[in-house]
């Protein structure tokens, strides 16, 4: 039974044809537990309003912002470097950082909103992913559009936390909703080019590695979208 594995494995692993469908389930499901491991850790903390008045009253906050860079920073350059035991240990790091940084919202806004902005979130993610992987059309030039628009976003943010204009708050959040649906579609095609570019070379590690540096990317582009989504629903009805 352990050899047939063995052999189907193999057999998957061996062509980019072959492990395509097979990479995109598995960066899915990489995906999917991060989310749902980000999710646990929000409600946990933020149903508990003196652990979250402690965090946001300690410095907890800061530390987690930059141990999230450290590990994208840790899983974009020594990716390759990391045995596949450690690449999964940081991607669960990261998701349960993210989901103590978004612990407010489970304090802040109504159970309704997030429930909307999280459905809405998943039907705008799944169609772009959808459209990414059955369009013929190229998407790799909307790279570094997409790029420079997110750079010009946040400069613009930066620009806001001075003027403190709500009417650029909320243009910020519907630009933010379409610039991450976009890096949503391109990230997915980018999955299928890797694929590709690794040809008939690569070992089931490298696979698994794969995966997840491309489930942590479609991840922050759903965490984003949800965010976004989430001051546009939530705008007046915050608790």
């Amino acid at each position: 039974m352990d050899e047939i594995r063995a052999m189907d494995r193999e057999n998957i692993l061996s062509t980019p044809q072959a492990r395509s469908n097979s990479l995109l389930k598995n960066v899915y499901l990489w995906m999917t537990a991060g989310l749902a491991l980000t999710t646990v850790v929000a409600y946990f903390i933020g149903s508990n309003q003196q652990l979250l008045y402690n965090m946001y009253n300690s410095g907890v906050m800061f530390i987690l912002i930059i141990a999230q860079i450290a590990i994208v920073f840790m899983l974009s350059m020594r990716l390759q470097k990391m045995s596949t035991k450690s690449a999964i240990i940081w991607f669960a790091a990261y998701s349960v950082c993210t989901g103590a940084m978004l612990s407010s919202v489970i304090a802040v806004y109504a159970k309704a909103v997030i429930a909307r902005a999280f459905l809405t979130t998943a039907l705008m993610f799944g169609g772009m992913s959808i459209y990414a992987m059955t369009t013929k059309r190229d998407l790799s030039r909307m790279g570094n559009i997409l790029v420079m628009a997110l750079i010009g976003m946040l400069v613009a943010s930066l620009v806001n936390l001075f003027l403190k204009s709500e009417a650029i708050y909320y243009a910020m959040s519907f630009i933010g909703v379409a610039l991450f649906c976009g890096l949503t579609a391109w990230d997915t095609q980018k999955i299928i080019r890797l694929n590709n570019q690794y040809g008939y070379e690569i070992d089931e590690d490298s696979f698994v590695k794969l995966s997840i540096i491309c489930a942590l990317e479609l991840y922050l582009d759903f965490i984003n979208i949800f965010l976004y989504l989430l001051r546009i629903f939530g705008r007046g009805n915050r608790n």
